[in-house]
């Protein structure tokens, strides 16, 4: 049998023990000591690495076998491993996070089966390789999920449909649901930590960031203590800001992004303009999970949903609620990066829904299949926050949008004081009604990008060559004086409206921005 040495430094951590591949002698051999460094390798006297799995800033993964279950049982053993020169005070820190995982994780994975089980944490103490001092390790033993992450999955399938992504946000705020209402916060939710088996059924990998939110005032708990993943952290998180389980919410919404368009979060992220621009990436998605998603990725959090709870309250609605007028108890502080809004204002943890996929291979959201018993008291909820009708607009759109308006409003004003002899009551009226209906089909989105283009070129088309033009002698006239055709004459007219909007709209924008920073 080969077995794998745990300490980083081992210059050669391959080591074979034929005898060992004698049952009768596996489970009876005293412990064994790697031939290169000397480093105990039957950890806590029964678990065998057999193979590394990855390692990261904080640890390191080993595959290992379990020498006193019946059938080797395979488990996976993670070493807390520290990267740099840590000063003991954050040493100690990242000790106490190690072991903390240890304890939530036997309590949590015991009682959900999307979580994976703990089986055991223990130190190893071993003389150091120059024998100078005395090396500590820490050592955490969970069960092992056979099976696929979804950045693997991904990297064979391509992008999700919205049914697969459904179905990934089910299982997944049924998770959050149960571990928010045992107020731990897992604050690394990404594709790489969410397996898939071979049944088909989704677990939520990796605690190594897990932490425990306590209501002591002054003891820093619900903040964050820098262990995320860029791209997937909101802007609180980074900034080392109060954690709420909104963050694990922004989080899974990124998770989702990277699902439906296949890209990653840099390209899906607008730095400059500090906001997502994912729909052009996934056109088909429908309004009501791209609405959902953009309130989840809202960087202020208390302007998130609140809970998974909210969440699948907010699917199972047809229309959405207005929005809560109350105010927050403390506004956040202004952005000073593409993610650094930070907000004080703590939520509460709500309690599991009703209903959720315990699963995997539903498509259906929600289902009506309880993940866990609910337990027998649960605090108030907070009310859902709302889902946008609209969505976030780039500048690109809305500057498109203003050029769009003021082309039209021209067409329509030439049309329409043509048909009527003059400008009137009536025709301002008219005027004023249908730019309305314009904005606000553009506000829905219900048209958008190259509709804009044909809807202005078939407006253009009917004002230029429909004899629209022999009723209203002075656009006649204005174009006669510019020497220019009709047909041109009028295009540029719209032309010339559509910049005139394009420049009040970006004052407006301007002042409107000036004016948020000062108040």
């Amino acid at each position: 049998m080969e077995i794998i040495c745990t300490r980083p430094t081992c210059p050669n951590p391959r080591n074979l023990f034929p005898d060992l591949d004698d049952p009768n002698t596996l489970k009876t051999s005293q412990q064994r000591y790697c031939t290169s460094c000397g480093m105990e390798l039957i950890l806590g006297g029964r678990y065998l690495p057999v193979q590394l799995l990855g390692q990261g800033g904080f640890g390191a993964a080993f595959l290992a076998r379990d020498r006193y279950s019946a059938r080797l049982q395979t488990c996976v053993v993670k070493q807390f491993l520290p990267s740099g020169d840590l000063d003991p005070k954050s040493l100690e820190k990242a000790q106490n996070l190690f072991e903390q995982e240890a304890l939530v994780l036997e309590e949590i994975g015991r009682e959900h089966k999307q979580i994976p089980d703990s089986f055991a944490y223990f130190p190893v103490v071993v003389a150091s390789q120059d024998g100078k001092r005395q090396d500590q390790f820490f050592y955490l033993v969970q069960e092992y999920i056979d099976g696929e992450d979804l950045e693997q999955e991904q990297a064979h399938k391509g992008s999700y449909s919205e049914e697969e992504v459904l179905e990934v946000m089910a299982e997944v705020l049924g998770i959050l649901s149960f571990i928010h209402q045992k107020n731990v916060l897992h604050r690394d939710i990404k594709p790489s930590n969410i397996m898939r088996d071979k049944n088909g059924r989704l677990y939520l990998l990796d605690f190594g960031a897990v932490k425990q939110v306590t209501a002591g005032a002054g003891q820093g708990t619900g903040r964050s203590t820098g262990i995320y993943s860029m791209g997937y952290a909101p802007p609180e998180q980074m900034q080392g800001a109060q954690v709420y389980p909104s963050t694990d919410l922004y989080a899974l919404a990124a998770t989702c992004l990277v699902l439906l368009t296949g890209k990653p979060t840099d390209e899906l992220f607008d730095a400059y303009n500090n906001c997502w621009e994912w729909r052009s990436h996934a056109p088909q998605v429908s309004d009501r999970l791209a609405n959902i998603l953009d309130t989840m990725l809202n960087p202020i959090p208390r302007d998130r949903f609140q809970s998974a709870r909210d969440v699948l309250q907010a699917f199972s609605q047809e229309t959405s609620p207005p929005p809560p007028q109350s105010a927050p108890t403390q506004a956040p502080p202004s952005q000073t990066s593409p993610h650094a809004t930070t907000s004080q204002n703590p939520n509460p943890v709500t309690s599991p829904p009703p209903s959720v996929a315990s699963g995997g291979g539903g498509g259906q959201f929600p289902t009506t299949q309880p993940t866990q018993n609910p337990p027998t008291s649960t605090p108030p909820s907070p009310s859902p926050s709302p889902v946008q009708t609209g969505s976030t607009y780039s500048l690109m759109e809305f500057l498109g949008g203003a050029a769009f308006t003021g082309f039209e409003g021209a067409m329509l004003h030439i049309a329409l004081s043509s048909l009527l002899g003059s400008v009137n009551p009536v025709s301002v009226g008219l005027l004023g009604m249908s730019l309305g209906g314009l904005i606000y089909a553009q506000y829905r989105r219900w048209i958008e990008k190259f509709d804009l283009i044909i809807i202005g070129g078939v407006s253009w088309l009917l004002v230029a060559f429909i004899p629209f033009l022999s009723g209203n002698a002075g656009i006649e006239t204005l174009i006669a004086t510019m020497g220019l055709p009709n047909f041109v004459g009028v295009l540029f007219i719209g032309v010339l409206a559509g910049a005139v909007v394009v420049a009040i709209a970006t004052l407006f924008r301007l002042v409107y921005q000036m004016l948020s920073q000062i108040l």
